[in-house]
């Protein structure tokens, strides 16, 4: 890290946190003539050692294994156990792996790009649930045209159009096609009603943005090894490139406020546990949903007991995630699963509609995993060995399908954050998790399962493996905790990303949604930062 005696710790914006949310809307500011200072927890990672530790790693299936953990900046891992960073307080575990480290968790993301549809910000006023945004569609549409830009996103195309997301751009790149045995699922699956549709992904089909198109490795998480696929690493070196001041091993522990309740100064401790101050015109929090809820939780003073932005107790509260529950089975056809990137297609004609009223929407995604190294494993256990093993893998590899579904969580206020009393190797509290899920999540899954059944016997399918109902997987979607809105009793930020409390604190990144909807939240995320940056603009004129 810098000497603090030669590099100047004061700019006119200071970001916290340098994964995709902080870095695009570093490039913002800085384009337009702003000096912005950017502070990052975990150390800048090597695409070239991440594909190594890949490569050599014992766990294939732990997305966090090539990803180091450095003492000043723990991460949580549940793989092969849990290491114990998040605090489950339940009934639900909140078991959400993400990667504290210049980039940030889209290092090993699926690279799903999809903006919301017009109905999820009006989900109060159509159906009576949960709240409605104080934005419309309409107002965040600019900037995800922004974002996609600045992510590379491909998508659309003739079958799927703007997937009922109304568009005033085309996307950057024409749609990534769908691999052979997803045409084929989608034929059948057509059968009963269910339209499988290749997505919009931050990954590229053609040369874009100096990087080269995705050639089909199929292991996007936990690591694209050539680069075709986005992270949020490139935003960060792209604003380099434009003066940024990155200081990296940099743990924030303390939002210092003045005069007026205006943040002052950012205190962050480094890796030889020094302590320093950084000054700022405006501050941008954007360390996650829920690093970002433990920085405002522990900046606590005289005017703020409760923590900066908490006069009325809202940081941290409304957790959201998509809970994912799937299917797997063999098709009654060879279909070669495991060809191009990892979810290339999903069936999205079930996201809206009446019945949000009284249960959760949801998403199919179908997966494109090669399943050779899971029916190894799971045949080994079987008891399966030499030449046997090596024709069952062959052919039930061959037709193995896999599918999981997201719904949509409510924001309950009881699902929420808060600072444990224990504290990691730095001296920092521990966070600890309340968490539960709704009936209305159940009751989308009794619909789910039925689905799921339709496209099992559309295809043909035989061993057939259900999820069970409430035992979900978390899909990574870490979503609320900041939630923007116009009522400073239920939220924390109104619809500038500005804090309610603060009149120089924005809010970027996936915390600032109020209502998680049904899609990959990352895109929105970013949106959500470009939107804050805006508003930081406007408000140094």
């Amino acid at each position: 890290m810098p000497d603090s005696n030669s590099t100047p710790l004061s700019a006119d914006v200071v970001i916290i946190g340098a994964g995709a949310a902080g870095g695009a809307a570093a490039v913002k500011l800085l384009r337009k003539g702003l000096s912005v200072l950017m502070l990052e927890a975990g150390a800048p990672l090597d695409q070239g050692m991440l594909v190594s530790n890949y490569r050599n790693g014992a766990y294939k299936n732990n997305h966090m294994a090539p990803y180091p953990t450095m003492p000043w900046a723990p991460q949580p891992n549940f793989v092969p156990h849990d290491n114990g960073y998040l605090i489950q307080k339940g009934p639900a575990p909140y078991t959400a792996q993400y990667i504290r480290g210049v980039g940030g968790t889209t290092w090993h993301w699926a690279g799903q790009a999809w903006r919301l549809i017009p109905n999820d910000f009006r989900m109060q006023t159509l159906y009576g649930q949960s709240v409605d945004w104080p934005i419309s569609y309409d107002e965040l549409e600019p900037y995800y045209c922004e974002a996609e830009i600045e992510m590379g996103v491909s998508g659309g195309g003739a079958l799927a159009g703007d997937y009922g997301s109304p568009r005033s751009m085309p996307y950057p790149m024409d749609v990534l096609p769908l691999p052979y045995g997803f045409e084929r699922l989608r034929q059948r699956y057509e059968s009963v009603g269910l339209e499988l549709l290749p997505g919009p992904q931050a990954r590229n089909s053609t040369a874009y943005d100096d990087r080269p198109a995705c050639c089909g490795n199929n292991n996007c998480m936990p690591i694209c090894p050539i680069g075709a696929q986005y992270n949020g690493s490139m935003s960060v070196r792209r604003a380099q490139g434009l003066g940024l001041n990155l200081i990296s091993n940099a743990v924030v522990f303390k939002l210092e406020t003045g005069e007026g309740n205006r943040i002052v100064a950012a205190h962050f401790i480094d890796q030889n546990k020094e302590v320093h101050r950084v000054t700022g015109k405006h501050f941008l929090l954007t360390a996650n949903a829920m690093e970002s809820v433990k920085i405002l939780l522990m900046s606590k003073d005289e005017r703020n007991p409760n923590g900066v932005a908490n006069a009325t107790d809202q940081v941290g509260r409304r957790l959201m995630d998509h809970p994912a529950s799937a299917v797997e089975y063999l098709a009654d056809e060879p279909l070669y699963i495991g060809r191009g990137p990892m979810c290339p297609g999903s069936i999205n004609n079930t996201r809206d509609g009446a019945f949000r009223s009284e249960r959760s929407a949801l998403r199919i995604d179908v997966h494109n995993d090669n399943p050779t190294r899971y029916l190894t494993e799971k045949y080994l256990a079987q008891g399966y060995y030499g030449k046997e093993l090596n024709e069952k893998i062959k052919r039930d590899g061959e037709r193995f399908v896999l599918l999981k579904s997201m719904f949509e969580m409510l924001p309950d206020p009881e699902n929420r954050i808060v600072l444990s009393d224990q504290k990691d190797a730095w001296g920092i509290p521990k966070m600890e998790i309340h968490y539960r899920f709704p009936e209305y999540v159940h009751r989308g899954y009794d619909t789910c399962r039925e689905l799921f059944a339709d496209c099992v016997k559309a295809s043909g399918g035989s061993e057939v493996k259900y999820s069970d109902r409430g035992q979900y997987t978390n899909s990574q979607h870490i979503t609320g905790t900041l939630s923007m809105g116009s009522d400073p009793h239920t939220s924390v930020c109104n619809k500038l990303a500005q804090a309610h409390d603060h009149a120089n604190l924005y809010f970027g990144g996936t915390g600032v949604m109020p209502t998680a909807a049904l899609v990959n939240s990352t895109l929105t995320g970013v949106a959500l930062s470009l939107l804050a940056a805006d508003s930081i603009i406007q408000a140094s004129l």
